[in-house]
């Protein structure tokens, strides 16, 4: 079986790889010729997949790349996993699904599947990509099913493999062909009665997670008159073994899922009449907190940051990634900035961003800040210096100094 994944970026590349994995012949499309360039050399900036892994199914013969849309033309199972953003309004931006879809139209044939992967709004699958499809193809009867990504990157425990996965296709044979297709390198497969529900679970999954962070970030902000850190009172809850699942407070919330999906519900929500109000309070709640934190900052260090040195650790969204999409600790640093401190920053995982680089922990500075820990940041530096630290991580590990939400 040929199959054609639309897209080679943190969700696309793992599903080719894992495909070509369970025996498919898998080639990648990707509008980006540089990104092509780079995987046909083995490089890529997914932490899900190797270099090694790349290159020994390219010399297999069971994986290719190409952003020539006809190389693409003898696949049966085309998989769209292109990146579905927000609008500066925080409308869904469907402008890389339905280029997807223009030119998958172009090769598709009779009998083939799509499938979807894609995160998007309910009824993305039924009344956007089938219609653009089957408009320019001129061909009805195509297969259609959505499989919603859960990607994690950088997560150990759970992967591509090991991460249930639900399914469903606009008929039974299209749920039953992608059953087939995801048994070969997927564990648990829940199949769902329509396509609609697998669209909602997984805004409902990232939803949940968006507003419970929204929780205990205002919980956070009450801890403090208190005098005490909302962190110390969650490891509390925390200890009771039902009921209860520790959420940490942080200066907002990035990557693609947990800052956008929500919206995407909100926009089903509005579509239907419905006011979808806890995700418009968590959305002001979350996306409010880096200036929040950064007011707080400033008190600590006597209500003036002019001229002070600040470096922050860690501007990517999550730990041990390189990933800065919807990073919060980009706001904190134009923040910081625009009251007048000169902000440096350290990760490993960056090397240069917005015409700045990375660099190692200083010792010479008024303040560091700890935003993302990745496992590799050593404090020892500022550990020996007794530099003042704030610890604004979202966990309940200790490195060295209290936490300051």
């Amino acid at each position: 079986m040929k199959v054609s994944i639309f897209g080679l970026g943190y969700v696309g590349l793992p599903i080719a790889i894992n495909a070509a994995k369970a025996g498919y012949s898998v080639g990648g499309f990707d509008v980006d010729e540089n990104k092509i360039r780079k995987l046909e050399s083995g490089i890529s900036d997914s932490p899900e997949v190797s270099p090694d892994q790349i290159l020994t199914l390219k010399a297999s013969g069971k994986l290719f790349f190409s952003s020539n849309i006809s190389d693409h033309k003898d696949s049966s199972v085309y998989v769209i996993a292109v990146p579905t953003p927000l609008e500066e309004n925080r409308n869904p931006d469907l402008s890389y699904l339905k280029n997807a879809c223009k030119l998958l139209a172009q090769v598709v044939k009779s009998g083939d599947l799509v499938i979807n992967e894609s995160t998007s709004y309910i009824g993305t699958l039924r009344n956007l990509i089938k219609p653009i499809i089957e408009e320019i193809s001129g061909i009805v009867d195509i297969r259609y099913a959505v499989a919603p990504e859960r990607i994690d990157p950088g997560n150990k425990d759970w992967n591509l493999k090991n991460t249930p996965r639900n399914i469903s296709g606009l008929t039974d044979q299209a749920t039953r062909d992608t059953l087939m297709f995801y048994s070969g390198f997927c564990d648990s497969i829940t199949l769902l009665i329509k396509p609609e529900i697998a669209e909602a679970a997984k805004l409902l999954e990232n939803t949940f997670r968006h507003v419970n962070i929204a929780l205990v970030n205002e919980f956070s902000e009450i801890a403090s008159k208190f005098d005490f850190s909302a962190n110390d009172a969650i490891v509390a809850a925390a200890t009771k073994p039902f009921g209860f699942m520790p959420f940490y407070p942080s200066i907002g919330v990035g990557g693609h899922c947990i800052p956008v999906d929500p919206s995407y519900l909100a926009y089903s929500a509005k579509q239907v009449g419905i006011e979808s109000k806890f995700i418009n309070l968590a959305n002001q709640t979350n996306s409010s907190r880096p200036k929040i934190v950064v007011d707080k900052i400033r008190t600590q260090l006597g209500g003036v940051l002019v001229d002070k040195r600040i470096q922050i650790v860690g501007i990517t969204y999550k730990s041990n990634v390189a990933d800065l999409r919807e990073s919060p600790a980009l706001e904190l640093m134009v923040e910081l900035k625009s009251l007048g401190a000169k902000v440096l920053w350290f990760d490993p995982h960056v090397e240069t961003y917005n015409g700045e680089s990375s660099q190692p922990l200083d010792s010479n500075i008024d303040l560091g800040i700890i935003v993302i820990p990745h496992d590799s940041v050593d404090f020892t530096v500022w550990k020996e210096s007794k530099t003042m630290v704030i610890d604004l991580s979202a966990n309940s590990k200790n490195f060295g100094w209290p936490k300051f939400l």
